[in-house]
């Protein structure tokens, strides 16, 4: 065993603190707005002037991503789609969108996860059949088809693995070993498992190794994968953490209107991202948990 790599996850200051581990030009894998999204880490980013990054949805990608294409900080997405959800269209991917200022690979959730758990299993590719017959499979290169080799005219399609430079998201808890706990978001762990580098923000700090419990165990993502965590209470608002705080409508809503025009845009970012002291308050009656 002495043999294997090891990995030390490191405890950072903060989301700025974490930002910064994540160089221009990287590739980074991010959950879709209903499953832990590092929104705070976003706004780093933002702040910091991040250059180049490519982001790619598990499966999808809304809000994280709308903010990261209209800050300038994104050359290149490779999603199955980008929306708010009930608030509506992405304005600013929208916009980049009708501009061809961004670099769109339209991809679907099959192939995506697929991707990923190809480079989880350690292998180049994953065998799949759901997206046979969609045009797409003639627009990708990258993606093959081949004749079952256990059964005459039998088609299958391979996913090539993905192997994303970081994977991003936000957690329940960090313990005091570096495990992180995301619940039944097992699309986190692909992720985090897939990926070169895996940061996480966390709400609070859970004393001990939730590994040693059985019932938080089967939650957790080991620090094996982890690189560095970094405290960020209310680190995923305005999206949310089951059973903690919910999904502020009403802020998605004004963001959706809001960005619609540039000049909306940066009024946004004035207000609710280069001021990070702005307070990241939830209305009752319009979150959903």
């Amino acid at each position: 065993m002495s043999a294997l790599a090891s990995n030390t996850t490191r405890f950072l200051a903060d989301a700025d603190a974490l930002a910064r581990e994540i160089a221009d030009g990287a590739s980074i894998g991010l959950p879709p707005d209903y499953s832990l999204v590092a929104m705070d880490v976003v706004r780093a980013l933002v702040r910091r002037k991040a250059k180049d990054l490519k982001l790619i949805g598990v499966p999808q990608l809304g809000l994280c991503a709308d903010l990261l294409i209209g800050a300038g900080c994104v050359r290149e997405i490779e999603t199955s789609a980008v929306t708010l959800g009930e608030a509506g269209l992405a304005p600013r991917f929208t916009a980049a969108a009708e501009t061809k200022s961004l670099r769109i690979i339209d991809a679907t959730c099959p192939m995506v996860h697929s991707g990923l758990q190809a480079t989880e299993k350690g292998v180049p590719f994953m065998p799949m059949r759901g997206v046979l017959g969609s045009d797409l499979v003639g627009r990708h290169p990258d993606w093959k088809t081949i004749d079952n080799p256990f059964a005459e005219g039998d088609p299958l399609l391979l996913a090539k693995a993905i192997v994303p430079d970081v994977a991003l998201f936000h957690a329940r808890w960090a313990d005091e070993a570096g495990n992180v706990w995301v619940g039944r978001r097992k699309e986190l762990a692909t992720i985090a498992h897939a990926s070169k580098a895996c940061y996480v923000t966390y709400e609070e700090l859970y004393k001990g190794d939730m590994l040693e419990d059985e019932l938080l165990a089967p939650g957790c993502i080991s620090s094996v994968y982890v690189s560095a965590v970094a405290p960020a209470p209310r680190g995923a608002w305005p999206l949310g953490v089951p059973l903690v705080y919910g999904i502020d409508d009403a802020h998605l809503l004004r963001y959706a209107q809001m960005a619609k025009s540039d000049a909306g845009f940066r009024q946004y970012l004035q207000e609710f991202v280069w001021n990070a002291t702005t307070p990241k308050s939830s209305s009752p009656a319009s979150s959903r948990a």
